[in-house]
């Protein structure tokens, strides 16, 4: 039991399933299909073909969230959601106060420390990849 206790990979994986399932169960699902204020957001920003971009982020919170929380792709999604939470911290509320950006920049930093740490243990990275 000790073992377990002190086990950074069970923490890992618990860390996983809370940002995994909050992103995509919270944030994600609601924005799929894209609702017109986020492609009118998207569009704001400047970015080309908005609705494709929009897709991309809802996809990113979505799919991502959920591939975060079962330890699969765990690197490419949290990179893929990073870029999100960047653009969503620097871009969408670049000119707000720091309250506003603080959920975007919280999930950025967890996104980094995935995509340096990988699922660890307890993933399905581990099973499908053998790492």
């Amino acid at each position: 039991m000790r073992n377990l206790i002190n086990s950074p990979d069970l923490g890992l994986l618990l860390f996983r399933l809370f940002i995994g399932l909050k992103m995509a169960l919270a944030h994600g699902i609601g924005k799929v299909p894209p609702p017109a204020q986020l492609i009118e957001g998207v569009t704001g920003m400047g970015f080309p073909i908005p609705l494709v971009f929009a897709w991309a982020a809802a996809l990113s919170e979505l799919i991502g969230g959920f591939l975060i929380a079962a330890g699969l792709l765990t690197r490419q999604s949290a990179l893929a959601l990073g870029v999100t939470m960047a653009v969503a911290a620097f871009v969408a509320h670049a000119n707000d106060p720091f309250s506003s950006k603080e959920m975007a920049l919280l999930y950025l930093s967890a996104c980094v420390l995935l995509f340096f740490q990988g699922a660890g243990k307890y993933s399905l990275d581990r099973i499908v990849f053998k790492k």
